[in-house]
């Protein structure tokens, strides 16, 4: 009887092994990223970006972190490393001016329902009364996209003063709008609430806390050589732009703006998005509510993929690629980055380049991106289930 009961036992351990090993990794300290490599050489080759640094994460593990190309095209240009700081345009609405809103939801500070004029009095003229909070973070407040406001303007007052005396071109909630004016006015607002500026509120209470060393709005002198070159500005700054932030509206916000301004490294970023995941924790710190991000990270409406400042991954056409789950979230910046996160897979992926170097008008990433994203998919599907494939 205890013979018999000892095979069962064996039977049984053998049989759970087995079943388990199709959920485990299979070997997965060396998946294999050749086929993202390949795409990535190729587009610098074909001129899509002249270097990128990409950084794969799964299970809370770096599982893939390369850097690629050069400064510029060049051949004499500096190489890019892994730790060279890229220009994140509008990543920074969502790795800055969302997270210090979620920061301020969570103590209660802000909320999401508030009207912008409860912080905002000189917003309250031209029909902007109703605007929200919500508003704002999902792009439907009725303002514009942006307005150019260097061709007009000199000085970051005119630029805000403007801001505040806009007239909608819709009402609040009737029509999705991407609006750089809306996450500008969310920065004001926050700005109001904490007596701090924006970049100084996120080095206390996001950045620093994380160990983000190398995440900040106007790099110092002695960083700039280490940030990668954007655009070879010819029609308004006239220079080559180098660690002085690329879009114009910011740059005449002196740098800090609530839809662009923030220099990163992948591997910061990393640190930034692993919070994420982990519901809000690093390191035995929480800094946000898992509520908040739950909140913020998921699809709000059929207007759009919005969540809440953040984007979700639509079914067709996404930047992200065609594998990577719905319940995606991400974001992307004008420069050439972004950042896509799949909870199911528990897998983000950074990825940074200079696309606009040395003109905007170089579009081939966005045909680019969603190989990469694809390739990367494979070789962790093929990795970690490979019954899948």
């Amino acid at each position: 009887m205890k013979k018999a009961y000892l095979i069962l036992l064996i039977l049984n351990l053998f049989v759970i092994a087995s079943c388990s090993s199709f959920f485990k990794p299979t070997n997965s300290d060396h998946i294999s990223f050749l086929e993202v490599d390949s795409i990535i050489e190729k587009a610098i080759s074909d001129s899509a970006f002249p270097g990128a640094v990409l950084l794969v994460s799964r299970d809370m593990r770096i599982v893939h972190e390369k850097a690629y190309g050069t400064y510029t095209y060049d051949p004499a240009s500096p190489k890019v490393t892994t730790s060279t700081i890229f220009d994140l345009a509008s990543v920074s609405k969502v790795v800055g001016t969302t997270t210090a809103a979620m920061i301020l939801i969570d103590r209660e500070e802000l909320n999401l329902d508030d009207k912008v004029i409860k912080y905002l009095p000189e917003f309250n003229n031209n029909g902007k009364e109703n605007i929200t909070i919500k508003n704002l973070l999902l792009h439907n407040s009725g303002l514009a996209a942006f307005k150019k406001y260097y061709d007009v303007y000199s000085t970051a007052k005119e630029v805000i003063n403007d801001i505040m005396n806009l007239t909608p071109e819709q009402g609040p909630g009737s029509k999705y709008v991407y609006s750089d004016l809306g996450m500008i006015t969310l920065q004001k607002v926050i700005e109001r609430i904490t007596g701090q500026s924006l970049d100084k509120f996120l080095e206390e209470n996001l950045f620093a806390p994380l160990g983000m060393t190398s995440t900040m709005y106007n790099p110092p002198t002695e960083s700039k050589d280490n940030c990668m070159p954007t655009e070879l500005d010819d029609f308004w700054r006239m220079r080559q732009l180098q660690g002085e932030v690329h879009d114009e509206r910011a740059y005449m916000l002196n740098g800090v703006a609530g839809h662009a301004g923030l220099f990163s490294t992948a591997n910061d970023l990393a640190k930034f998005l692993q919070m994420i995941l982990r519901e809000g924790n690093y390191q035995g710190r929480q800094y946000i509510k898992p509520e908040t991000i739950e909140l913020f990270t998921k699809k709000q409406s059929d207007q759009s993929s919005r969540g809440l400042g953040w984007d979700t991954k639509s079914p067709e056409g996404s930047s992200a690629g065609k594998y990577f789950s719905l319940l995606s979230w991400g974001h992307t910046g004008y420069t050439g980055t972004s950042v896509w996160t799949d909870p199911e897979l528990k897998t983000f992926v950074i990825l940074l380049t200079n696309r606009v170097y040395p003109t905007r008008n170089n579009n081939k990433l966005s045909q680019v991106r969603p190989l990469i994203h694809d390739a990367i998919y494979r070789a962790v599907i093929k990795n970690y289930y490979p019954f899948k494939m």
